[in-house]
């Protein structure tokens, strides 16, 4: 059995777990071990398990997952057969009872929220997530309707426009992070009391006006599955090929970043050319 780390932009996909008609990131890489020939054609490979199964638009540095196969199944090999959005760059050798989904101690997200510092007080930020922290029954931040109890530690760190909202847990509920993210800036933005945090924490259900809806997905990145006992070895050509292809990806946004802009300048300024007074 060996375990293998995956990295993904999740736009592309609609979310990493299987679905008829539309792409997704599981069903990309279960064709990829089919056309290897690892299993056959619309069957999965042995054991075969994920750790987890993030929403459409999130994105992952450590996804993980775990099937039987030939020693020559390396985080290259399973590349020759990926798209660029998804890309192996770790493998590790696994007990044959190993379950990618059930095992790990620990699991993280950071989400890249877009707060600049005047329109948002840090401090209300922190300590929003502070009072998240902890075990508490979450049924008000998720779709799920059992198992909602969880035990959360987490951070916030100002970076220029952004804070970096760093949670880990041993598992996360459906929508989890993101509505803990839309929760958290509404109380550092002012627009909710702090008193809404032991609101949403409380038993009783908050639907409608009152529920907390998720922040969008795009900023969300997993960043981190961890499992007693196994470490993972970084494949330094896959790993490579993943640096160059990733970083071609995030020029990309820059560039586009920089045409939306130019865009929203140009029409901000052409309104205001065309208002202005003769002389």
């Amino acid at each position: 059995m060996r375990a293998f780390r995956v990295a993904y932009d999740g736009r592309p996909f609609y979310g990493f777990q299987r679905q008829p008609d539309v792409p997704t990131v599981e069903d990309t890489i279960l064709t990829a071990c089919r056309k290897l020939g690892i299993c056959e054609t619309d069957e999965v490979p042995d054991g075969y398990a994920a750790s987890g199964r993030t929403d459409a638009g999130v994105s992952a540095l450590a996804q993980t997952i775990a099937f039987e196969c030939p020693d020559w199944c390396t985080p290259r090999a399973l590349n020759s057969e990926l798209p660029g959005t998804i890309r192996a760059w770790a493998s590790a050798d696994v007990p044959d009872d190993f379950h990618a989904r059930h095992d790990p101690e620990r699991r993280e997200y950071v989400y890249d929220l877009y707060a600049p510092a005047e329109s948002v007080d840090d401090e209300r930020a922190s300590d929003a997530l502070a009072a998240l922290c902890g075990e508490h029954d979450f049924h008000n931040l998720t779709p799920d309707e059992t198992l909602t109890v969880r035990t959360l530690d987490g951070d916030i760190e100002r970076d220029g426009d952004f804070l970096l909202v760093r949670v880990e847990s041993r598992g996360f509920c459906r929508e989890f992070v993101r509505r803990l993210v839309s929760l958290v800036h509404s109380v550092a933005a002012g627009s909710a009391p702090m008193s809404k945090v032991d609101t949403v924490l409380g038993p009783e259900p908050l639907d409608g006006r009152e529920g907390v809806g998720p922040a969008p997905p795009t900023p969300l990145l997993l960043t981190a599955v961890d499992y007693p006992g196994i470490e993972f070895e970084r494949d330094d050509e896959a790993a490579e090929v993943a640096v160059e292809v990733f970083g071609e990806r995030a020029l990309e946004d820059r560039i586009r970043w920089r045409v939306g802009r130019r865009i929203r300048d140009e029409i901000r300024g052409f309104g205001r050319l065309n208002s202005a007074p003769e002389r």
